[in-house]
């Protein structure tokens, strides 16, 4: 997986966000079709597995990694 180091935390005020509307709040990527694409090109990992499911709902201290940045879900 990636180096913890370069992880940024991202607190999302809650217990859970979609994978989708978590690439958008992250800072990630711009707009849903950017996330559709990337999501459906295999570009998303999950805790260091990819993911291509829009929807997934993640939980606090999940990673998601996209083109060598990588943000955790907190609360």
């Amino acid at each position: 997986m990636t180096n913890p180091a370069h992880i940024t935390d991202v607190p999302i005020g809650g217990e859970g966000i979609r994978l989708g509307q978590f690439l958008k709040f992250a800072g990630l990527l711009d707009s849903g079709g950017d996330v559709k694409a990337a999501i459906a090109d295999g570009a998303v990992r999950v805790n260091g597995e990819i993911d291509r499911r829009r929807g997934r709902q993640l939980q606090l201290d999940d990673v998601v990694s996209l083109e060598g940045r990588s943000v955790r879900v907190r609360p």
